[in-house]
């Protein structure tokens, strides 16, 4: 039978539609990269994360920072606080952020590391996704980051963990 192929007991059912149900809709971020209409023009983000649902308890938010180190935070879901925060970092760690994020090679990185994208190699299913925004002077990057694709760059993963490091995601989110 079909069920010997896939035994789910209750408790594993129970299990999957919590999930289903906790998870953040994949186009929570505009498909044209733009900011949402709530953040004012005088606090546009210079970075922005975001981080999506995978098959287990994946933290789901996404922070950005202006230039003058105002912190916008989203927690949507397997985070300490849901909802939103704001907070204040040193207009000089946006600054230094910015530039480590340049030295490191952000803007040669492909737009796409996701299933089917040449730049994505291997691929493991059901691994949650970064996306960033980087804007610096006159240029503006967007890079989706599936964590399944085995070809992303090292360097990419790094750098996102150091927006959360420099914007101190860690108090909201618990990580």
């Amino acid at each position: 039978p079909a069920d010997a192929d896939y035994p789910m007991n209750g408790a594993t059912c129970l299990l999957v539609l919590a999930g289903l149900t906790s998870c953040a809709p994949r186009n929570a971020v505009p498909p044209s990269g733009d900011e949402p209409a709530e953040v004012s023009t005088a606090a546009t983000p210079v970075v922005t994360l975001e981080r999506t649902a995978c098959f287990g308890r994946c933290p789901v938010y996404r922070i950005s920072v202006s230039p003058s180190g105002e912190v916008f935070y989203e927690g949507r879901a397997h985070v300490r606080h849901l909802g939103e925060a704001r907070g204040q970092v040193p207009a000089e760690r946006v600054h230094a952020l910015l530039s480590e994020l340049e030295r490191a090679g952000y803007f040669s990185f492909a737009t796409r590391y996701a299933a089917a994208e040449p730049a994505c190699g291997r691929y493991a299913t059901d691994l949650p996704t970064a996306i960033t925004t980087v804007r610096l002077n006159d240029r503006s990057k967007r890079i989706v980051h599936d964590y399944g694709c085995g070809d992303a760059p090292g360097a990419l993963r790094v750098l996102e963990r150091r927006i959360d490091e420099v914007l101190n995601s860690g108090q909201w989110t618990g990580e």
